[in-house]
């Protein structure tokens, strides 16, 4: 049975695809002009993706970091990301650090989501998964290539795996070096949906190739996309003005039959 996710008022996995936001700025002030301007934007949840912040590897300081953050964002659902550099992120960590970070953030009860890389050993991502949902916080389980598109029988083997290691909501994003890549990713991404998904799932080709995938979630299966406000964390982030215009004619012709 399909179960979608709710974030405060928004419900992941229903409707059109629900917009998230990066910020990724190095210091605090900058962290809070961008909270500030993603305020007067329209989108649904906001990600922090810690790993671009000066301070990342301080816990203490990421958690008070986190409180102005919060406060500046006010209601607005927050995920929380510290993307690895094995997976295009900006910096290493050690796994018990990260284990350790991850926890200690959620504990907080000022994020709303966190974001898991599922590669990490599996110890790992149960533990942080399990700590997360009792502390009330949703997890996404995620997976990133930037090499290359898998197999369409891998994508959905992957995020059949991540569905059994306990995410609220499951992803992957994939590098595509043609264009048939992007298919494979698309056409990936309707059979988990059709077949095998019992909860929300987050897909994307990356780049400006790919773009497509980004914008064509609800025709696939994908419920929520990235966009961009400035600087963008991932190859291929459409500018949220614009996305939130195309995502909104396609579910109102999605809607007419």
């Amino acid at each position: 049975m399909y179960k979608t996710v709710q974030v405060k008022d928004i419900i992941i996995g229903e409707g059109a695809p629900k917009i998230c936001v990066p910020i990724t700025g190095e210091t605090l002030p900058r962290l809070i002009a961008e909270a500030e301007q993603v305020r007067t934007l329209d989108l649904d949840l906001v990600e922090w993706r810690v790993d671009f912040y000066e301070h990342a590897d301080d816990i203490e300081m990421v958690k008070k970091t986190l409180g102005e953050l919060r406060a500046a964002l006010g209601d607005m659902p927050l995920l929380f990301t510290f993307r690895t550099s094995e997976e295009g992120g900006q910096r290493e960590i050690m796994p018990a650090d990260y284990v350790a970070l991850n926890q200690a953030v959620a504990a907080t009860g000022q994020v709303d989501l966190i974001d898991v890389e599922w590669f990490n050993k599996e110890q790992h991502v149960r533990e942080l998964a399990e700590a997360a949902q009792a502390a009330g916080v949703r997890v996404i389980l995620s997976n990133h290539d930037f090499d290359k598109t898998p197999p369409a029988e891998e994508i959905v083997s992957r995020l059949c795996r991540a569905q059994e290691l306990g995410g609220d909501i499951v992803k992957i994003a994939v590098m595509p070096n043609s264009m048939a890549d992007v298919l494979i990713l698309l056409e990936a991404t309707n059979r988990m949906k059709e077949q095998y998904a019992d909860r929300p799932l987050i897909t994307m080709s990356m780049t400006g190739r790919g773009v497509v995938s980004r914008l064509a979630g609800e025709l696939f299966g994908s419920a929520l996309t990235f966009g961009s406000a400035g600087r963008s964390s991932a190859p291929g982030q459409v500018p949220v003005g614009e996305l939130r215009g195309i995502l909104s004619l396609l579910h109102s012709e999605l809607t007419k039959g």
